[in-house]
């Protein structure tokens, strides 16, 4: 080496110590180092970055998510499951295979169930593995049922004066369509049996139906359903279908001995009015939990975005070049051995001078 020339390794004084620089070299950042809780999520991943935006830790977080959701699928399956068990009991699948769907009440629970057990189950999942991509997946699903509601709140708000006036007339198709359907047969069955009545504004709306109507041919003529009985077991342990028969065609004082005389109409619309804003305190209930789900997924996806972003920061500054990009592609993995050897205690906080560049070494 010439006398005028001055090797950058050899730049250290008798005590093993480089002299600072006034200025950071293009290796070295000028900023300090990382900020301690970047630092706390490199070493320790996304459970430490949750336990500091959330004191009573992370593990509570994602127990918490996993379960509520683990309930929700259990629930979710059970519902979906009634549902195909009620279409295949009634046959509605295979009469309606190849063809336009079957208009039944079991239809919407199969798939109501099926779509909040695939929210739920990618809730689960996205929480046990910490997936962003399955918990992106549940907030849109959980954020898509909010929307739902809401815009089916709106409609029964906008529409409630509509409904209530509407009533009497729906009740009146059902009982033309009574033996037709046995999701509607059921419904009206309920309907009497617990408001104790019989009809729309009397027994007498029974009329309507063909095969109750007192010019029917048939064995039901003058009949009434058993649940327009005012003692339809008859102390038995089942209906007695027979209660009602030839009630039409009684006289009022007889006929009341028997059947409920008061229609349907007027006890179902208090019903409805008194149970109303318990409807709404139950839904209000559902948004409420929903909401707490969507909030819990999104600081768990953020915390795995940190998390990711703060390892990719620490990969590019210790990794070696065949794994992690390096801020000079012409390095060899001789020469970031090299620079890792020389590197001293302060290195990543701007103290010490740049490493050699390849090929400036002087032998």
């Amino acid at each position: 080496m010439e006398e005028g020339e001055r090797s950058p390794l050899l730049s250290q004084d008798a005590g093993g110590q480089e002299p600072p620089l006034a200025g950071s070299s293009p290796l070295t950042p000028s900023h300090p180092g990382p900020a301690p809780w970047e630092d706390q999520a490199r070493r320790a991943g996304p459970g430490r970055v949750l336990a500091c935006c959330f004191p009573w830790g992370s593990s509570f977080l994602k127990c918490l998510i996993f379960l509520s959701n683990f309930v929700f699928s259990l629930l979710s399956l059970l519902a979906l499951a009634i549902g195909l068990w009620g279409l295949a009991v009634k046959g509605s699948l295979g009469s309606s295979w190849g063809g336009p769907l079957p208009a039944d009440p079991m239809l919407g629970l199969v798939l109501g169930g099926l779509a909040f057990s695939a929210v739920s189950l990618a809730g689960c999942l996205g929480a046990l593995c910490e997936n962003a991509f399955l918990l992106r997946c549940f907030s849109g699903g959980i954020l898509a049922f909010l929307v739902l509601e809401a815009v089916a709140g709106a409609l029964v708000v906008a529409f409630w004066g509509q409904l209530q006036d509407d009533l009497e007339h729906v009740l009146r198709m059902a009982i033309t369509d009574y033996q037709d359907d046995p999701d509607l047969c059921f419904l009206i069955d309920q309907v009497q049996l617990g408001l104790q009545c019989c009809g729309v504004a009397s027994y007498q709306d029974w009329q309507r139906n063909l095969y109750f109507n007192c010019s029917s041919p048939g064995v039901q003529a003058c009949s009434l359903p058993a649940s327009c009985c005012i003692d339809p077991w008859e102390d038995g342990a089942s209906v007695n279908d027979q209660c009602g028969f030839g009630a039409l065609g009684l006289d009022e004082d007889a006929a009341q001995r028997v059947v409920h005389l008061e229609g349907c109409g007027p006890p179902l619309l208090q019903w409805l009015r008194r149970n109303i804003w318990a409807a709404g305190g139950y839904t209000i209930v559902v948004v409420v939990v929903q909401g707490a789900e969507l909030l819990l997924a999104t600081q768990l996806v953020r915390a795995l975005a940190v998390h990711k972003r703060a390892a990719e920061r620490e990969g590019l500054s210790t990794g070696p070049p065949d794994s992690v990009p390096s801020p000079l592609p012409n390095w060899s993995r001789a020469d970031w051995q090299v620079r890792q050897k020389t590197r001293a205690p302060g290195w990543g906080l701007g103290l010490q001078a740049s490493p050699p560049l390849p090929g400036k070494v002087s032998e």
